[in-house]
């Protein structure tokens, strides 16, 4: 703690900076800490909170620039790879598209208080086409709402953020290790589980190429399209003699899928 505050007083702007930017770029280092530390630190006179304030939009603004146009050209491969960042990549990529599917441009302004997905929203409203000006508009009031929180908390509750300050450094490393090993034990739940649900799904899988050969054999099978909305529409294409039906849907149209025959399941 002692190394910390100096070197947060020393490069806090800089360190703000590239936090928010790792963060909005898909890595797993949280920036509301920092925007805290600096609301705190702006309320005690050492920063200014409007210079924190304008540097944390530009930052964000920065990274979901970037993964708006790479979502324009490459679609649902780019929200695929930062969704696999997350400890939870199949429901990143549907809580994404059901998000947009409800809220569309508005989306934005709440994604990057929700774990996951506040990379996600950007390559999300490139892969949906929306306008670059409508686009910039959401984006820069989520951001200017997500920064402006989190430093106006620090701001406001920087007297007992300096408590809780000092009672992590009375504790020094135990505070350290306690942290890491409940992150590491959160971790490894959710990589078990994971692995116990992919191994699940291997064993009832079937390849596109086994499906072929078993609807020229002539066997009875239904074939349910779970995709979303989004997804069917920016590939215009629907799989020939399948039932279409989205997650959302599901249980209210279960009983359009026959209960005579094998059922396939397809989604991406």
């Amino acid at each position: 703690m002692h190394g910390v505050i100096p070197f947060l007083l020393r490069h806090g702007y800089w360190v703000l900076v590239v936090n928010v930017f790792a963060e909005q770029v898909g890595l797993p280092i949280p920036a509301f800490p920092v925007l805290l530390a600096m609301g705190a630190l702006a309320g005690m006179g050492e920063f200014s909170i409007w210079s924190a304030f304008v540097l944390a939009i530009c930052a964000a603004l920065a990274s979901d620039i970037i993964w708006y146009r790479l979502g324009r050209k490459r679609g649902h491969s780019i929200l695929n790879l930062l969704c696999r960042m997350s400890l939870e990549p199949s429901s990143c990529v549907s809580n994404t598209k059901t998000l947009f599917g409800k809220l569309g441009a508005r989306a934005l302004l709440v994604s990057k208080f929700v774990p996951g997905l506040g990379a996600a929203a950007a390559p999300m409203s490139g892969l949906t086409r929306m306008p670059p000006a409508k686009f910039l508009a959401a984006d820069v009031t989520g951001a200017a709402l997500w920064s402006g929180t989190y430093l106006a908390l620090g701001y406001i509750f920087r007297n007992q953020l300096e408590v809780v300050g000092e009672k992590a450094e009375q504790m020094g490393s135990w505070l350290l290790l306690v942290i890491v090993l409940l992150l590491s034990a959160y971790i490894g739940w959710k990589y078990y589980q994971r692995r116990r649900f992919i191994l699940g799904l291997r064993a009832e899988r079937v390849t596109p190429q086994e499906l072929m050969r078993m609807l020229a054999a002539g066997e009875q099978v239904s074939l349910v399209d779970l995709r979303h909305q989004i997804e069917v529409a920016h590939d215009s294409v629907k799989l020939p003699g399948a039932i279409w039906i989205t997650l959302e849907e599901l249980e209210q149209r279960h009983e359009e899928i026959p209960r005579d025959r094998d059922i396939v399941l397809y989604c991406s």
